[in-house]
């Protein structure tokens, strides 16, 4: 029985794990029809101002190791960003709910 200590084996820095690729087909049609939904839920704000609103809130998770919850997360960030800012009068669709 030898009593010398096991030699360990020196490895550089771990390389990074491969990050899912952001933009997959899947996603990019959760994110279109996202922005339809949208579209709809806020028939007083410019398309444009929807799309524009979509694109910031998606692009901010650019850096998400998680993917799946990408396109949900987007859409939480793009309503309550829609929701502020717009003013709705009583008796508009908020949500497909109605304001009071």
């Amino acid at each position: 029985m030898s009593l010398h200590p096991a030699t360990v084996e020196r490895v550089g820095p771990a390389e990074p794990p491969d990050l899912p690729s952001p933009g997959s087909q899947d996603e990019l049609v959760s994110i279109g029809n996202m922005a339809a939904r949208l579209r709809a839920a806020y028939p007083s704000v410019d398309a444009v101002t929807v799309e524009a609103t979509v694109t910031a809130a998606y692009d901010s998770f650019h850096q998400a190791r998680i993917r799946a919850y990408v396109p949900i997360l987007a859409e939480r960030r793009s309503r309550r960003a829609l929701r502020a800012a717009c003013r709705t009068a009583p008796g508009q669709a908020i949500d497909d709910r109605v304001a009071p």
